[in-house]
């Protein structure tokens, strides 16, 4: 019966994950390493590069490796319905609100006050998986990998896949032949 809990993880992640797929990873982490144990923190953050190195929505690649890492192809298709099925429903319904509503002060309120939830989960992430990297390879080789990420992104604007795809290649050839 574990397709049940493969469906069940994916459905509350992606129907509480208001903003999309990155808003979604967080709680996606919490189902699939704290809650399942079906990845640990490690197996993850390596599922969160690659994931994010490809084309996509990142929510529906966490979905397909983690369902087909826990049940094959059956966990395969549950995890992919149940990240996409209700979010495709969701938004069906939630247009006709929204069209009906976009001038409301309220509605705007509410969606001005989930943003510091997001941005804190997010954080919070982030956080866990510096942590696991500093354990895994260091301080130094951590600050090099982030301080270059952060550069490539945000002064040079080079594509996140190609950031992914270098420290790939730092993680792979420098790591270790300093070690």
């Amino acid at each position: 019966m574990i397709w049940f809990p493969l469906f069940l993880a994916f459905f509350i992640a992606n129907i509480l994950g208001y903003g999309g797929g990155p808003a979604s990873i967080p709680l996606m982490y919490d189902q699939i390493v704290t809650r399942y144990g079906w990845l640990n923190n490690t197996e993850f953050s390596n599922m969160l590069a690659l994931g994010n190195a490809l084309p996509g929505p990142i929510a529906t690649k966490i979905a397909a490796f983690v369902g087909y890492e826990v049940y094959g192809w059956p966990g395969f298709i549950m995890a992919l319905i149940g990240t996409v099925v209700p979010s495709a429903v969701a938004l069906i319904l939630l247009l006709k609100i929204i069209r009906r509503y976009r001038h409301s002060l309220i509605f705007k309120g509410v969606s001005l006050l989930a943003q510091p939830v997001i941005a804190i989960m997010m954080l919070l992430i982030t956080i866990t998986i510096a942590t696991d990297a500093v354990h895994s390879i260091g301080y130094v080789h951590s600050l090099i990998i982030a301080l270059f990420a952060f550069l490539a992104l945000g002064k040079f604007k080079i594509h996140p896949a190609f950031v992914i795809i270098l420290a790939f290649m730092y993680g792979g050839i420098i790591i270790p032949w300093t070690s």
